[in-house]
């Protein structure tokens, strides 16, 4: 007996896709107008006090004054420069003191209760100690900032090493390769996620110190400047500057995602 026609096969969707998130880009910029824009509103309409929290036009005012005096470029300039510094000297000491407690057992017995010791201290706490040690001028509130940023790297490097998979360092040593060689392309690339999330929220802290520290002792600094405006009662002022800190987050964070799709495009 012939055989029929067979049904035309279907076709199956691709299901390993992963629980990669889709950029969805209009949603985060929405979301920004629409609360500025209620913000405004409120405010013309007498529901918020100007004193209490000034109309986003007022505090546009203020930055654009800022900006004209020039005030702008010395503040943001100073601390840029006290930011990109502390950060980079913490990063750059942390990664190492981490990588080295994640692979050595000596330094791992030496630096983990070290860094479990000082790491919950609240580091601006220290900074008339750093006044002492360094002067009232760049290098204490350098420091403030190193401190804040080397602990929490340490903990996010030798964190990320140990949760690299144990199974694919036993494969590379059965198959006999060289103890750097599984560093440098087993151990590290597994960290690296890890270590760039560490990044990103040291990267929050070293801003939050640079503020608090600027407010302490400086003359010139988003940190002085929203205290100088504080004190005034100047809040057009003071919310202009917590504008051009949440800018300044916004740049680093972006920033450190460029990196991560570079460094982790093998993740695709």
């Amino acid at each position: 007996m012939p055989e029929g026609p067979r049904p035309a096969a279907r076709p199956v969707s691709f299901r390993g896709g992963g629980f990669a998130p889709r950029p969805v880009g209009l949603v985060g910029p929405l979301v920004f107008m629409v609360l500025l824009v209620v913000w405004e509103i409120g405010s013309r309409l007498g529901w918020i006090g100007a004193l209490i929290l000034p109309a986003p036009s007022a505090a546009l005012a203020a930055l654009r004054e800022l900006f004209d005096s020039g005030l702008l470029f010395k503040h943001l300039g100073a601390s840029l420069q006290r930011l990109a510094l502390g950060w980079t000297l913490g990063t750059l000491a942390g990664v190492a003191i981490g990588v080295s407690a994640g692979l050595f057992s000596l330094a791992r017995a030496g630096v983990v209760p070290l860094v479990s010791a000082i790491f919950p201290i609240p580091k601006i706490a220290l900074l008339p100690l750093f006044i002492i040690w360094f002067g009232i001028g760049e290098e204490s509130k350098v420091a403030t900032i190193f401190f804040g940023v080397f602990f929490p790297t340490v903990i996010a490097v030798y964190g990320g090493i140990d949760n690299v998979d144990r199974g694919l360092i036993r494969m590379a040593q059965s198959f006999g390769l060289r103890w750097t060689s599984i560093v440098r392309k087993i151990i590290l690339p597994g960290a690296l996620p890890a270590m760039l999330s560490g990044f990103r929220i040291t990267a929050s802290i070293a801003i939050i110190l640079l503020v608090a520290a600027e407010m302490i002792a400086a003359e010139y600094g988003v940190g002085a400047y929203i205290l100088m405006a504080g004190n005034l009662m100047a809040t057009d002022q003071l919310v202009a500057g917590v504008a051009i800190l949440s800018v300044l987050g916004l740049l680093v964070g972006w920033l450190i995602g460029r990196a991560e799709r570079f460094l982790l495009r093998w993740r695709a």
